[in-house]
């Protein structure tokens, strides 16, 4: 039987079945990758296929001597599902098409999800952007969070939903899209220097203090 995370797969509730999430950055497909989702679902008679809160496209139920086969015919590469590691990078259309946006959400987003999509980190990490305060990426509820404004960037840290969801908090605002690419090389390196073993962002930062943080980064109180 595979682990999680073992060929890309996450075991389903029936302990028998696997889901199958290939990497969809930022949620952006082709008609071409639709095609080939949905020709695999029907050749190997996946029963169900889902669109994930991560903005992904998952087959659900997928026989386990049919894996290796349903990841050669998507010929994509696997989502990071599982582990301590940056699973998902969440951006909303931003400036590309929606007409609130203030700021290049998907973009910046795309970026992001190229450098860091799978990183180690000490624990996960969920990355959202969104072009304006509406926050349709529900960047507050990640660890890490780019909210477009007219001034530039707002960023968010120690976001996160489960079991003890936690609000993120400002450390940066009023900012350009590089000193924000910047700021969060910075951010993770500050998090991968002090957390725990599996301790979210959120939890560090309340261990430690927002204001260590800031001090570590080189930023004031309102950056």
């Amino acid at each position: 039987m595979l682990k999680d995370g073992d060929k890309g797969v996450v075991l389903q509730r029936d302990r028998e079945t696997y889901g199958v999430a290939p990497h969809i950055p930022c949620g952006v497909v082709t008609p071409e990758i639709l095609r080939k989702i949905a020709d695999t679902a029907e050749k190997y008679q996946v029963p169900m296929v889902k669109i994930t809160s991560a903005a992904r496209i998952a087959l659900l139920g997928v026989k386990e001597d049919d894996v290796d086969r349903v990841w050669n015919d998507l010929g994509m590469s696997p989502g990071s599902v599982v582990g301590i590691c940056v699973r998902s990078v969440k951006a909303c259309p931003g400036t590309t098409y929606c007409k609130r946006g203030q700021m290049d959400s998907l973009g910046v987003g795309n970026r992001l999800d190229e450098k860091y999509h799978g990183m180690e980190l000490p624990g996960k990490m969920k990355i959202g952007v969104s072009g304006c305060p509406n926050q349709c990426g529900e960047t507050s509820f990640k660890d890490i969070g780019l909210v477009g404004t007219p001034k530039g960037w707002r960023v968010y840290v120690g976001g996160n939903g489960g079991t003890n969801p936690r609000i993120g908090e400002v450390l940066a605002q009023r900012i350009d899209t590089e000193t924000a690419l910047a700021l969060v090389d910075k951010i993770l390196a500050w998090y991968r220097a002090n957390a725990k073993p599996k301790e979210r962002m959120g939890r560090t930062i309340e261990r430690l203090g927002l204001d260590a943080m800031e001090e570590a980064l080189g930023l004031g109180g309102d950056a």
